[in-house]
């Protein structure tokens, strides 16, 4: 064979047919939504956007499906349920302090707020700071921030966010007086679980603009098994100093029992995971009670290389039984504050 030859056979090696169902790789003309506001017509929306993800590549297209997914997850329903069973998918949120602590907020509550998910788990940070901001803001600052310097001045950050010292002492303030009814009403023969304490204090806060208000007025219930890791803890330490005759007692058995029926008792079940670490595998963990999750999205910036749970793929929870043999699910590996807005502005808020 000549040079040519063997150089066009190494380079050029046959094709095989692709399958009929090949999808092509094609981002959106904007063109055409040019032409549609030459004449007259809108610009293009966020949800037309959202429609050319799936075909774009790379992440946009885990984003793409993972709009499909939460669609599917939200307007499935069963037109024959089983007895006792809804006719709609149970679906569970989770999220991590931090998006509590941004404008993410926001759109937590607009979905609690029209009952857009049924069951919410997060972290201790992702409770107090809701309750906090209600009381006094959080500002924006800047990542670069010299800790050192900021602590003199009494300010604490959070990524390129900032809270001043004085609003935990107002949260303080806030809560110990109702930790202190907590514990007439715990010594008259009320049991307090971490769910059931979150649930009083979303009454209690009675502002609109919290997550927890909504939970409360939409009877959702809203499970945090760290709940002592956080400013809470910190309240529930300084109350046991002054606590009479006993302090507050929260037990978690009745939560683990709620969370885990929850999910044995949905006709189908779908997860909507934000961030790492115990949020998320305390909501998988929960749907292993029913042999898996039906839909499933995961969205997070961890890599799965040191075998952390919050790095780990969707099809690792599929070993353990968390998801479904056949349940639709996804990742898209991406920063929340990005990606979660463009998700609800082409699903729950279409």
């Amino acid at each position: 064979m000549s040079d040519e030859s063997i150089a066009k056979s190494a380079v050029l090696v046959q094709s095989e047919k692709m399958d009929e169902n090949s999808v092509e790789v094609v981002g959106p003309d904007f063109n055409v939504f040019d032409e549609r506001r030459k004449n007259g017509g809108s610009p293009v929306t966020v949800a037309e956007l959202m429609k050319f993800y799936g075909q774009i590549g790379f992440q946009a297209t885990n984003l793409g499906e993972a709009i499909d997914i939460i669609n599917e997850m939200r307007l499935w329903r069963d037109p024959n349920p089983p007895e006792g069973k809804k006719d709609r998918a149970t679906i569970f949120l989770g999220y991590t302090s931090n998006l509590i602590s941004s404008g993410v907020r926001e759109i937590l509550r607009y979905l609690v707020q029209h009952k857009c998910v049924d069951v919410l788990v997060t972290t201790a940070g992702g409770i107090e700071e809701d309750f906090i901001k209600c009381l006094a803001p959080t500002y924006l600052g800047d990542f670069a921030l010299s800790g050192e310097k900021l602590r003199k001045k009494g300010i604490n950050r959070i990524g390129n966010l900032v809270v001043p010292n004085e609003n935990y002492c107002l949260f303080e303030e806030w809560i110990l007086p109702i930790m202190d009814k907590m514990v007439e009403e715990q010594e008259a023969g009320y049991h307090w679980s971490p769910s059931r304490f979150i649930h009083r204090l979303g009454k209690e806060i009675n502002d609109e603009r919290s997550v927890y208000y909504w939970a409360y007025k939409n009877n959702i219930p809203v499970f945090s098994p760290a709940l002592t890791d956080g400013s809470i803890g910190d309240m529930l330490y300084f109350h046991t100093f002054k606590a009479d005759p006993r302090p507050i007692d929260l037990d978690i058995v009745p939560d683990i029992r709620a969370i885990n029926s929850l999910a044995v008792h949905a006709n189908r079940s779908g997860m909507i995971i934000l961030g790492g670490g115990v949020i998320k595998h305390h909501i998988c963990n929960a749907n292993l009670m029913r042999n898996g999750a039906d839909w499933t999205v995961y969205i997070n910036t961890a890599n799965e290389f040191d075998g952390s749970d919050a790095g780990a793929r969707p099809d690792e929870a599929v070993s353990w039984g968390k998801i479904r043999l056949d349940g639709r699910r996804t990742k898209v590996y991406g920063e929340v504050t990005i990606i979660f807005p463009l998700i609800v502005a082409a699903t729950f808020a279409s």
